[in-house]
């Protein structure tokens, strides 16, 4: 058995799926169902056993104490955050409540649970912390990508508190022996994202017809990550990962916002062409850059290739367009999504 938290969420969900369509270890997924969390994304486990779901916050200390004194999990896996830069921006005060108030709880909890296990249960206990490149900072155009001894620099509200999330995860292995892994990923894009985020985003407003919003010159750069490769390297780190080490994980994919747009408006010209012949690409519009914009993020994912022999299976040519497919197949997802907002 294992804890999820937020497994209702884009890359949690995801996580959840892959989990049960590998093996059949059972999973306690914990979410507090916020805007972005979105119980659709596991309707395929709607009667299956091995999945159990609990709407509930990571920062509710005694719901996370039941949960652990009762499933008993070997690991959790925590991706339970607040994560678009435009709300934290706008209203940073969640993100820190739910990235570093809510990590700082839940790992009381689990401390008090692990300190509780008998020396083989603790020996063979984890606490996986998922967390962003964001943390980094920013990279100039010619600067070598991130690795994981690059020291942490954020730059938006989001990153400050991921950032929190990341030491305090450290503190609690290295002043309570808490056995812990950290990732540090790149962006992610693929099936059940909240369109918020570029990739959806754009899909959903090229096919209705509305421009499609560029910040600033669009030469902005991010490392592009297909969903199911991120927790193909997550359950590979749980499974061999050292304990308070941290491994980034990239899709060795740096593409520039407008190239990433353009490249999915060629997938949507070819898949749903517009009824006009007029490709998707006529929409793009560029409009004011964000406050505190990062420029270039890029991750040197060579320690978990070499000491844990992960790499991305997908390119962005073929994650974009299994991308795009998927949204193209899930229309009634994405409308429920909008009816809910």
């Amino acid at each position: 058995m294992i804890l999820v938290t937020g497994g209702a969420g884009f890359i949690g969900s995801n996580f959840v799926l892959d989990w049960l369509a590998v093996n059949d270890e059972p999973v306690v997924n914990l979410d507090a169902l916020t805007y972005a969390g979105n119980r659709a994304n596991l309707a395929s486990l709607h009667a299956d056993p091995r999945h159990i779901f609990v709407q509930g916050d990571i920062a509710d200390t005694a719901l996370v104490a039941q949960l652990l004194a009762t499933h008993q999990p070997r690991a959790v896996v925590h991706f339970a955050a607040e994560s678009h830069v435009d709300r934290s921006i706008a209203g940073p005060e969640a993100f820190v409540q739910t990235n570093v108030v809510g990590t700082f709880r839940l790992l009381e909890a689990v401390r008090a649970y692990w300190q509780g296990l008998d020396a083989a249960g603790q020996a063979a206990f984890r606490f996986l912390h998922v967390s962003t490149d964001e943390v980094y900072g920013t990279l100039s155009p010619t600067a070598p990508a991130f690795t994981e001894d690059h020291p942490h620099a954020p730059n938006s509200p989001y990153a400050a508190s991921k950032a929190g999330s990341d030491h305090l995860v450290r503190a609690w292995h290295h002043t309570y022996g808490l056995p812990v892994v950290t990732t540090n990923c790149s962006n992610n894009y693929g099936p059940y994202q909240y369109p918020e985020k570029l990739i959806p985003l754009c899909i959903q407003r090229a096919l209705t017809g509305q421009p499609l919003p560029i910040y600033g010159d669009g030469q902005q750069v991010r490392d592009w990550l297909f969903v199911s490769d991120h927790c193909a390297a997550v359950r590979r780190v749980l499974e061999a990962g050292e304990l308070g080490r941290v491994y980034n994980v990239g899709g060795w994919n740096e593409k520039a916002n407008l190239s990433v747009v353009n490249t999915l408006c060629n997938v949507l010209d070819e898949l749903q062409p517009r009824a006009d012949g007029v490709s998707y690409a006529a929409q793009v519009a560029f409009v004011t850059d964000r406050p505190g914009h990062d420029r270039r993020y890029a991750i040197d994912a060579t320690r978990i290739e070499r000491e844990l022999g992960w790499r991305p299976a997908e390119t962005f040519e073929t994650g974009i367009r299994k991308t795009v497919q998927w949204y193209l197949d899930n229309t009634a997802w994405v409308a429920d999504l909008a009816a809910r907002a």
